[in-house]
């Protein structure tokens, strides 16, 4: 379906050829094939239109009252804005509750070497996350500590997945993002960027208190995540410079994804400052 016939007059319903494209995104293989995603939601359109990467905006009547500012930005942007009805809105949603906003958005990754030609300090690599809630809070983390990239290496989730992109609350258009399922290529590419590559692992020797003290998250680094059922595989761990746990001082027996990821991240954060 193409995205570049007129809006009509009326709001668009779900048979609307518009809204059967948009549809499509909610898929990987669609969003692969148009180069396009979409962000649902007031914050998300609008941390997407400040962003700069939105083609067209959907939105319902009520959603449209709700946030006049939202549509005269798209619209003073050049956004072509498209009414909906609220049954075509809730085919374009992924959640429960749809508010009746989405945006249609390039999509916003880049080549690893891209990323990685502006030298961060700070990166976060997710190797075979499946779960799109905690790739998308990691985001938000890494963001919030002020990394300078999240990579998404081998099977992990798309990062223009829904609710990966909700989970984020507008990080995925704050900070690089770059995807590949060459694993072994996305580290050899931190390491030629300077980065130290340090993988978080429960079983570790090393504890994440001992690796302050030693001085080691000073380095420009790489932070390494594993899936949450299974962590990083021995392939993975062997080709790391250092693994590193998170030491649990309570009875908890280890924390989720998420949870270990913003512990790290700030602990590397606080020592490069």
């Amino acid at each position: 379906m193409s995205f570049d016939q007129p809006p009509t007059r009326r709001p668009f319903t779900e048979r609307t050829p518009r809204v059967v494209a948009a549809r499509a995104l909610t898929r990987r293989q669609g969003r692969d094939r148009a180069g396009r995603f979409l962000a649902e939601g007031s914050q998300a359109v609008r941390e997407a239109l400040s962003f700069g990467v939105v083609h067209e905006l959907f939105v319902t009547a009520a959603a449209s009252a709700r946030h006049p500012e939202l549509v005269e930005l798209a619209e003073g942007s050049g956004v072509l804005v498209s009414e909906v009805s609220d049954r075509a809105a809730d085919g374009l949603s992924e959640t429960v509750t749809p508010q009746g906003i989405v945006a249609v958005c390039d999509l916003v990754d880049r080549p690893v070497g891209t990323v990685l030609a502006e030298r961060p300090r700070l990166v976060a690599v997710l190797v075979g996350v499946s779960d799109p809630g905690n790739a998308g809070t990691v985001t938000r983390v890494a963001d919030a500590a002020g990394a300078g990239a999240v990579l998404f290496a081998g099977d992990t989730v798309d990062p223009h997945n829904g609710k990966c992109v909700r989970a984020s609350t507008g990080s995925v258009f704050h900070l690089p993002l770059a995807r590949s399922r060459d694993v072994s290529g996305v580290l050899d590419s931190c390491r030629a960027a300077g980065l130290r590559l340090v993988a978080a692992d429960g079983h570790a020797r090393l504890d994440l208190d001992d690796a302050l003290d030693s001085g080691v998250l000073a380095e420009p680094t790489a932070w390494v995540f594993g899936s949450e059922a299974h962590g990083l595989p021995a392939d993975v761990l062997s080709q790391v410079d250092d693994s590193v746990r998170v030491p649990l001082h309570g009875k908890a027996e280890s924390l989720n994804l998420a949870t270990a990821a913003a512990v790290c991240l700030y602990a590397g954060a606080r020592a490069q400052r």
